[in-house]
C-alpha cells in the first residue's frame, strides 16, 4: 500500500519523526533548573509511534509523581484578595456605624440591668451633629445621628449605682467638651441705687433698659417717648411690658437704642423692659411669658434673590 502511495510513505516518516522531537523537548524541558524550581509535576508519559514497516514501538519516560495535598496547609493559607478590617467598609459612613455597633453591642449585653425615668437619668450634654460630623471625619445625615442619641439615651437610663465601668467610657466618648450644666447663670439683681438693667435685641436693633421705681416717665436717647417714635404701634409695643401688667405709672424707664429701624428698635425695647421688670417683680414672669415680652424673636428679613424685586417677588412678565 505505501510502495504504490509514495505519499503514505512520506506521511509515515514525517509523524515519526515529530514524535520523536517532541519526546526529546520534554525530557529536556522537564530536566531544566527554572522548570523544577516553579514547582512544576513531573508526570509518566507514554508515546506510541507507527513506523512505516507496519509495527509498533512503545517508549516511557518515568518521571516521580506529585506530593499529596496537605489541605490543612492550604486553608491556612491568607486569601489573595484584601480583606477590610471593618466589617462597615463597604457602607457610606464606616466611622459612624463601628460607632453604632459598638453601643448597640453594649446594649444588648447590659439591657437586663435596672433603669431608671428620662427625667431622673443625669443629664448629658450630647455632641453636637457639626461636631460629631467633626468627630468621626464623615457626612452623617440627621436622621442616622438622631438614631445614635437614642442608643445614648438608653445606656444612660442605666441605674447610676449599678453603671458598668464599660458604659461609662462609653458615653464619656459623645460628650461636648466641658460641662455646659456645671455653669450656672448669674442671677441680676436690683444695684444700690435701685436700677434694674435689661438688654434685648430684635432684627438689627439692640436696646439697654434701665428700670427704677418711679411715676411713669419714659426717656429713650434722651428723648421723649412720642419723639422718640411717632408712631402709635410703635409706642404701645414698646411699653407693652408696663401696660400688660398695669405698671405704667408706677416705674421710670432710661433706656439707650441703636441699629435697625423704629419697629425693631422698639420691638428690642420692649424685650428688654420685660427683663428689667421681671428683676423687680419676678412673680410677674407668668403675665409676661404670656404676653411675650420676655421671649426672643428670631424671625429675621429673608434675604433678596437673583434675578427677583425681592425675597420671592419675580419681576412683572410682560408677552408684548
Amino acid at each position: 500500500m505505501g510502495l504504490q502511495n509514495p505519499h503514505c510513505v512520506a506521511h509515515a516518516m514525517h509523524s515519526a519523526r515529530s514524535a520523536t522531537y517532541l519526546r526529546a523537548a520534554l525530557v529536556q524541558r522537564s530536566a531544566s533548573p527554572l522548570y523544577l524550581a516553579a514547582g512544576a509535576v513531573l508526570p509518566t508519559h507514554t508515546y506510541r509511534h507507527q513506523v512505516t514497516r507496519g509495527y509498533a514501538t512503545e517508549v516511557t519516560e518515568a518521571h516521580p509523581a506529585a506530593p499529596e495535598i496537605d489541605f490543612n496547609k492550604v486553608l491556612e493559607r491568607r486569601s489573595a484578595r484584601v480583606v477590610p478590617a471593618s466589617p462597615s467598609y463597604f457602607t457610606g459612613s464606616p466611622r459612624f456605624f463601628d460607632h453604632l455597633l459598638r453601643l448597640e453591642n453594649i446594649l444588648a449585653r447590659y439591657a437586663a440591668l435596672p433603669t431608671v425615668a428620662p427625667n431622673e437619668a443625669p443629664r448629658m450634654a450630647w455632641l453636637k451633629l457639626p461636631a460629631f460630623r467633626e468627630f468621626v471625619g464623615e457626612r452623617v445625615p440627621t436622621k442616622k445621628y438622631k438614631g445614635l442619641i437614642k442608643v445614648l439615651q438608653r445606656l444612660n437610663r442605666i441605674n447610676p449605682d449599678i453603671l458598668p465601668d464599660e458604659v461609662r467610657r462609653a458615653l464619656k466618648d459623645f460628650l461636648r467638651p466641658g460641662n455646659p450644666y456645671g455653669t450656672q447663670s448669674i442671677t441680676t439683681t436690683v444695684d444700690e441705687l435701685g436700677r434694674a438693667r435689661g438688654k434685648g435685641k430684635r432684627k438689627e436693633s439692640s436696646a439697654v433698659v434701665s428700670l427704677v421705681e418711679g411715676d411713669g416717665e419714659v426717656r429713650v436717647n434722651g428723648k421723649t417717648l412720642v419723639e422718640a417714635f411717632p408712631r402709635v404701634h410703635d409706642r404701645e409695643s414698646a411699653t407693652w411690658a408696663l401696660r400688660c401688667s398695669n405698671r405704667l405709672d408706677k416705674y421710670n424707664v432710661w433706656a439707650t437704642v441703636k441699629g435697625g429701624g423704629t419697629t425693631g428698635q422698639a420691638e428690642a425695647l420692649a424685650l428688654a423692659l420685660g427683663r428689667a421688670l421681671m428683676i423687680h417683680e419676678p412673680a410677674l414672669k407668668p403675665i409676661l411669658r404670656r404676653a411675650g415680652v420676655i421671649t426672643v424673636d428670631a424671625r429675621r428679613v429673608e434675604r433678596k434673590k437673583p434675578g427677583h424685586v425681592k425675597a420671592r417677588k419675580s419681576p412683572t412678565w410682560v408677552k408684548r
